[in-house]
């Protein structure tokens, strides 16, 4: 990225007030004032870069105003350029940059009700985050109390946009819904069968997980960063280990990453496989879901033998893992996995021999790649979409630049191809945990963990089962954080739900939303 920096430099001048690097692929830049603009538009159309994620801190008591974070990601560089802004107290304002990148609209919007700053210009600056019982309050500023009980809320409550015209009606969908899920509001308009378009409600699971963060000393907040979605554990946790390593330059022994390695890809083979089986239960092929479903019980029981957790919690830890495996878990892993491998295979052979099945998937749901693109559509998703993004190959961590894999890139987008890359990615999955399993598994599996200094930042991604995961600390004293940011891939992905249900019958969502299976917790933390 030097070449990109210089050509910042060049043509912000006295915009840019510093340039930091905190590490080789972690680059910082201090401008002048909140206008991101200017830096925005060159980097997108100079370098191609894309905005991976935008976030607020409030430094007010140390350098006495807010800050934006802006996160920047090259194509081809493993770097990552973080622009920070700082927003005055007194105006509290910054441009939005909704507009012209819909991929930060619900993240502005999170910005505005959590800090109280504004997104000047931004086109719908409806609350997204706290709901209307949380008037006039924003509780990540540093002066507001976690303890804080709110009186019972008398004002309007949301209203959503009507629906105009001969016999469009109005379909109300949750936020309860009939299934064991979390709660999500989902406001149809429909002109008899096809949907005219969605409203989507979410944070209806809000848990103040950001705030959390703040009170927690470090080794505690491990289990916190397992517990933002259930069926991520492993991939957050992770994410949030490596992020307070990387602030502390704490070097993870070779067995310790090996061991990360397998535990993640057997997090993305599991889920992958479950949501396999619950897209042919929607279609009617329910035969198909229970062999899926077994073959996830093999799964889930294989992690819990190697972690006491068939959700994969309590292994990761920051400076490895909690503890190594002895020679039954390893044969037991070994055997599983190409015992999966082969049933796996049954599986899909099943499943591609449906014709119905193929007639009901193909060009259901479909989410052009240029609609992808401008709503920053990650993981699954975004690659059955044509957007060729991976954590793993991309920035690589844990052991992933020790094995070769591929990573499947669809171009129709609808829900087929959305399960074709999971069924791919599985495969490539076990493959890389089978070259794992003979690689540096003999050797230390953890190592120390000194006092974490005060003040350092860094930033982490994993490429979990559903996409990018992103965490960003700042830590404290007294092994404490200031500030802990989480981006879990649903967040950017449910726009993309709103896009691909257009034009689709209601009958259909069922599928549609099940092909993306985005996580309601993992969004409103």
């Amino acid at each position: 990225m030097s070449a990109m920096f210089e050509a910042l430099r060049q043509k912000l001048g006295p915009q840019v007030q510093s340039v930091r690097a905190d590490r080789e692929d972690e680059i910082y830049l201090l401008l002048a004032d909140a206008d991101i603009r200017p830096i925005t538009e060159h980097l997108r159309g100079q370098f191609g870069a894309r905005l991976v994620t935008v976030f607020a801190e409030d430094r007010r008591a140390t350098e006495g105003v807010f800050f934006n974070y802006y996160v920047f990601e090259q194509k081809g560089s493993a770097q990552y350029l973080i622009v920070q802004a700082p927003v005055r107290s007194d105006s509290l304002e910054f441009p939005s940059l909704s507009a012209e990148l819909p991929a930060v609209n619900w993240q502005e919007r999170e910005i505005q009700d959590w800090f109280g700053l504004k997104a000047a210009g931004h086109p719908n600056p409806r609350r997204v985050a706290l709901h209307d019982n949380w008037p006039d309050v924003y509780p990540l500023r540093k002066d507001f109390p976690l303890e804080t009980v709110l009186p019972p809320f008398e004002g309007e409550r949301h209203i959503y946009r009507p629906a105009f015209g001969e016999g469009v009606l109005q379909v109300p969908v949750g936020p309860v819904h009939a299934g064991i899920i979390e709660p999500g509001h989902f406001n149809f308009a429909v002109a008899g069968e096809p949907i005219l378009y969605l409203q989507l409600r979410m944070f209806y699971t809000h848990k103040g997980t950001e705030k959390l963060f703040e009170q927690l000393p470090i080794h505690k907040a491990v289990f916190l960063a397992e517990s933002i979605s259930g069926d991520s554990s492993f991939s957050h946790g992770t994410a949030f280990c490596q992020a307070i390593e990387r602030a502390a330059n704490i070097e993870v022994p070779l067995r310790g990453l090996v061991m990360r390695t397998i535990l993640l890809e057997l997090e993305r083979i599991c889920n992958h496989v479950g949501d396999i089986g619950a897209i042919a239960t929607d279609v009617g092929f329910v035969i198909a879901n229970a062999h899926a479903s077994r073959l996830k019980e093999t799964l889930v029981t294989l992690n819990e033998q190697l972690t006491g957790s068939r959700l994969l919690r309590g292994m990761v830890c920051v400076g490895g893992v909690r503890r190594s495996w002895d020679a039954a878990q390893l044969g037991a892993l070994r055997s599983t996995v190409d015992s999966f491998a082969r049933e796996f295979r049954d599986l899909i052979s099943l499943i591609d021999r449906s014709e119905s099945t193929r007639d009901r998937l193909e060009q259901t749901g479909v989410l052009r790649p240029d609609k992808a693109r401008d709503l920053g559509i990650v993981g699954v998703g975004g690659r059955a979409s044509g957007v060729d993004l991976d954590v793993r190959r991309d920035h690589p961590y844990a052991a992933y630049s020790r094995y070769s894999f591929r990573v499947p890139v669809y171009q129709a987008g609808d829900v087929w191809h959305r399960m074709q890359v999971r069924i791919d990615e599985v495969n490539e999955s076990i493959g890389i945990v089978q070259n794992a399993m003979a690689d540096g598994l003999r050797r230390e599996f953890r190592v120390p963990v000194p006092p974490i200094p005060s003040d350092r930042c860094a930033l982490s991604a994993v490429e979990g089962w559903r996409g990018e995961i992103i965490h960003w600390i700042r830590t404290g004293p007294d092994n404490h954080l200031e500030r802990c940011k989480i981006k879990d891939p649903s967040l950017n992905n449910w726009p993309a739900l709103v896009e691909a249900v257009q034009g689709n019958i209601i009958a259909d969502f069922p599928v549609i939303n099940k092909s993306f299976n985005l996580s309601y917790s993992g969004t409103d933390r």
